[in-house]
């Protein structure tokens, strides 16, 4: 089964949080209706940046690596890579 890490952006007050999860349309969905006790109070949230693993093991790997750089810069800067690839 896949597994993604994300990374969502409040349209309220700009900032970001990372995650993993299954099912990223779920989790998305679940983030905006309130269910996380940090995201609930900065709704809406859009998703910014998505990674697929192969497994649960290595998203949180990737979560915990992207949380672990503790920088606004490092995250805008994977957002832009992701824009600027071509499909």
């Amino acid at each position: 089964m896949k597994y993604f890490v994300y990374i969502i952006q409040s349209e309220k007050d700009k900032s970001f949080y990372i995650g993993s999860t299954k099912n990223i349309n779920l989790r998305i969905e679940r983030h905006n209706q309130g269910w996380s006790r940090y995201t609930k109070t900065k709704t809406p949230w859009k998703i910014v940046y998505s990674e697929e693993f192969e497994n649960k093991s290595e998203a949180i790997k990737r979560e915990i690596n992207i949380k672990k750089m503790k920088s606004r810069v490092y995250i805008e800067n994977l957002i832009k890579e992701t824009r600027s690839r071509p499909d």
